[in-house]
């Protein structure tokens, strides 16, 4: 009767095991859905500034401006709205009803998208929390996630005030802000889906093949084919004793740059957007035929010239892609030398380099040819593919989320519920 008691608590067990895990894949997959209309929502943000659509709605009305103008009388109040704004008056005068309805639709339809975003986090997540299917620990910051989203509405309306009144386009500075919290948002979506779809493994596989043998593999440095299932080396005890001599910290903080990087050269490319500044200075690699732009430093105080001068925010935005594209390919040639890291950290970096060379590429195309805007908008798009690889690539060298241990017949359910 006790064994058969016991049968029974290890069956149930495993079966609340393989519940917990399919919920998290659930809310995980639920997350990756949100990251990809937030990816897309840039996309039509970016193809709504090359075009100068942004200002083309000039109230914020969250609940009545759902729908668009219905009827030519509703086109006509817009338009008159529209006209009495300095960029129609100093920028598009003259633009006839059917040229404003162009615009009119694609700040709309990022307006739209926005509000649709809100609706599919939120609904979601309230049933997911109904469910008991998000993780304790995580309900709380993905709440918070949501009042960021909320945040990022209103400072959306924020941006767009800029340029209602004095100027023809919204300020470089709340465009940046803008962009910059979109960043944060994704990020943060993403680095927790990745998470969530982890497997519920006992002994997770770790970045360094070594690990994978267990704590006290270390002991057997130098040993070929120790563990009979994989055969792999052990590593030195400064690699893989826990603890140890920094060799995982090392490449952590390597990834932690390179996302750094890639970040900060989105948000310098704001300011390239922000003032137009892809406009001057088409060629490359030199500029006006110069490494550093004659008019570089023209502002006073200095600092405003990272902000406002066209010559130096272009040329910021190069030095930052040129130093990412070589602390990728650093990091990548690194790794080849390195057999101890596992096979998704490698897939990690060959994406991370393809991502790296197309964007480079398209960058270039942009500026060459005086940024069409198909090429833009593609180029704005890589940006955030190559924000994704890297936060992909400091994913694979992190451990997944700590979760509470299963018994041993609850692990076994899960595992093979996973395979």
């Amino acid at each position: 009767m006790a064994a058969e008691t016991g049968t029974a608590g290890r069956s149930s067990g495993g079966l609340a095991a393989v519940a917990t895990y399919t919920g998290r894949r659930a809310v995980a997959l639920w997350l990756f859905g949100c990251c990809a209309m937030i990816f897309a929502m840039v996309l039509i943000g970016g193809i709504t500034r090359l075009t100068r659509s942004g200002l083309s709605i000039t109230e914020w009305q969250p609940l009545i401006g759902v729908l668009p103008p219905l009827s030519e009388s509703g086109w006509a109040v817009e338009f008159a709205k529209y006209q009495r704004i300095p960029q129609y008056r100093l920028v598009n005068h003259g633009m006839s009803l059917a040229e404003f309805k162009t615009i009119y639709l694609w700040e709309y339809v990022h307006r739209f998208w926005g509000r649709l975003i809100g609706v599919a986090y939120a609904l979601p997540f309230l049933y997911f929390l109904w469910r008991g299917w998000l993780p304790r620990h995580l309900r709380w910051p993905l709440a918070g996630i949501f009042a960021l989203g909320c945040g990022q509405g209103l400072l959306g309306w924020y941006m767009v005030q800029s340029g209602l009144a004095e100027r023809v386009d919204v300020s470089q500075y709340r465009l940046v802000a803008h962009l910059a919290l979109a960043l944060l948002i994704y990020a943060v979506t993403l680095w927790t889906a990745l998470a969530l779809w982890q497997r519920p493994l006992r002994n997770p596989s770790l970045p360094f093949r070594g690990e994978r043998e267990g704590p006290d593999a270390w002991r057997r440095e130098g040993e070929v084919g120790a563990h009979k299932r994989s055969g792999i080396r052990h590593l030195t005890p400064a690699l893989s004793t826990p603890g140890g001599g920094g060799g995982e910290w090392i490449w952590r903080s390597a990834a932690d740059a390179v996302v750094a990087l890639v970040a900060l050269t989105i948000v310098a490319g704001g300011f390239v957007a922000g003032l137009h500044a892809g406009l001057t200075y088409n060629t490359f690699p030199l500029m006006d035929g110069h490494l550093v732009p004659a008019g570089y430093a023209q502002l006073r105080p200095f600092v405003l010239n990272w902000f406002e001068n066209v010559a130096a925010v272009q040329f910021n935005h190069r030095l930052l892609a040129m130093t990412t594209i070589v602390a990728v390919l650093l990091l990548w040639t690194a790794a080849r030398r390195r057999a101890d890291l596992s096979d998704g950290v490698r897939r990690a970096l060959h994406a991370l380099l393809a991502v790296t060379a197309l964007q480079m590429v398209l960058g270039i195309a942009t500026l060459l040819l005086v940024v069409p805007v198909p090429l833009a908008a593609a180029h704005q798009a890589g940006a955030l593919l190559l924000l994704t690889a890297a936060i992909a690539l400091r994913h694979a060298l992190h451990h997944p989320l700590r979760h509470a241990p299963l018994p041993d017949g609850q692990m076994d359910g899960a595992n093979r519920a996973a395979l």
